[in-house]
């Protein structure tokens, strides 16, 4: 039986696509939806998807009148509601707020429909809640959701016979089929051999298990401290890998061994011609609001994680204080740290491009930044699904999980979940108990 949906804003604003996801079924927009995405084309963290998703609509409108309805590919018909009976709230909701008006748009959709079921689709919490407590069957948007629970952690470990270990140690390379694994290789995974009390690790490449050569080398005065940090450097370190996702909660190491390989790729190994840090700029807890200065000098609180870790890097190597090592990498055009708006639109060829906090930022935005890799780039993701400030993700609908998970089988792509903090003892402990 065919379903009425009806989306919210931020479901268009999450994915400016969406009307096209729910295949053979009515789509009805409220009139509201098209008011606040015109609205939120000025704020300057939805301008990109709400210009996007105008477009979208503004694409369907050449096909027919959107109030009667358009039929699209898919066996979708879609229309816009410009009907509202605000004598179907309750007296205790306000007229004036937009998600009621929504909401009443919604419920005179299904007393016009009695026969049909009509599902409203949102991922604001509040707006679900009143949504159950008027009767009115609500969902989140599923189309890019991702289990993070059921995310391949990128890594195995496994028994194998002696015979099998000797082959593997004297070869440097066994086929999976030889020992005889029950468990789906990702690409680019990691599987440690265990045999009695010896044990050694190999990388699944090419439908082979191989040695990997990278991880234990240090990588601007950084050296891996346990195995998933090992992983990861290996997949950091290697050229043929294009885009790595580094997952894992606060002290583990993602951004201290995403930023080491690049500064020794960059500076060292001259392998690309520039290092490029950016973070997506969403507060935790109230904003700062205006800052006063320059580019830099406004972007330094946000960016004061990465500096942390470049003068931590510095101090390991030697080096001069990490503010002179940063400011001398970019007078020469080798290090770029900026916030993420700026890389929008842009193409980058021969980069080593870090997006910290990964974890805030839609599908759409992630599949933004990786379509702006050019030739030989390298992009790497690294978050923590557990810590979004953004107000419509969780840990299964952000991008970070979400690309994680579309490309655990291609031969470019590597993932490592970190799970030992090596922070310090306190940040683990933290980590664990708060």
């Amino acid at each position: 039986m065919r379903k009425i949906y009806v989306l919210d804003t931020n479901i268009l604003i999450h994915d400016p696509h969406s009307i096209y996801s729910f295949k053979e079924n009515d789509v009805v927009l409220p009139i509201y939806v098209v008011e606040e995405i015109d609205h939120l084309k000025r704020n300057q963290t939805t301008a990109i998807q709400a210009r996007t998703a105008s477009r979208v609509l503004d694409e369907v409108r050449k096909k027919g009148c959107l109030s009667k309805g358009v039929e699209l590919e898919g066996d979708i018909f879609f229309r816009v509601e410009i009907e509202n009976d605000l004598s179907l709230l309750p007296p205790s909701l306000k007229r004036e707020i937009v998600d009621n008006n929504i909401l009443s748009v919604t419920l005179g959709i299904k007393k016009k429909n009695p026969d049909k079921k009509v599902v409203i689709i949102t991922k604001d919490i509040n707006m679900r809640i009143k949504a159950d407590a008027l009767g009115l069957d609500v969902e989140d948007y599923e189309t890019d959701m991702v289990e993070y629970s059921d995310l391949d952690e990128g890594y195995y470990e496994v028994e194998v016979s002696e015979e099998n270990f000797k082959k593997f140690e004297k070869s440097g390379r066994i086929s999976p089929w030889e020992l005889k694994l029950q468990i789906h290789l990702t690409a680019n995974s990691f599987i440690k051999m265990k045999c009695g009390e010896k044990e050694t690790v190999g990388r699944h490449i090419d439908s082979k298990i191989v040695k990997f050569i990278n991880g234990d080398i240090s990588a601007w005065g950084a050296r891996a401290r346990n195995d998933e940090q090992r992983y990861a450097m290996e997949l950091l370190m290697d050229d043929n890998i294009k885009v790595v996702s580094l997952v894992g909660r606060a002290g583990t190491g993602k951004t201290l061994l995403a930023i080491a390989a690049g500064l020794e790729l960059v500076v060292e190994k001259h392998r690309y011609k520039k290092l490029l840090i950016a973070r997506p700029i969403i507060p935790m807890g109230k904003d700062l609001g205006y800052l006063p200065g320059g580019e830099d000098e406004k972007l330094r609180p946000w960016m004061q994680p990465i500096y942390d870790n470049i003068d931590f890097l510095s101090g390991n190597k030697e080096e001069k204080s990490g503010e002179k090592v940063i400011a001398g990498l970019q007078s020469m055009g080798l290090l770029k740290i900026e916030a993420l708006t700026y890389i929008r639109g842009r193409s980058i060829p021969s980069g080593f491009i870090i997006i910290d906090e990964a974890q805030n930022l839609t599908p759409l935005e992630v599949k933004t930044i990786i379509t702006r890799a050019g030739e030989d780039t390298k992009i790497v993701l690294t978050g923590d699904p557990y810590q979004i400030d953004s107000p419509y993700l969780d840990a299964n609908t952000n991008g970070l999980t979400y690309m994680a998970e579309k490309f655990k089988d291609e031969e470019i792509a590597g993932h490592i979940t970190l799970k030992k903090g090596e922070r310090s003892a306190l940040a683990e402990l933290g980590a664990k108990l708060l």
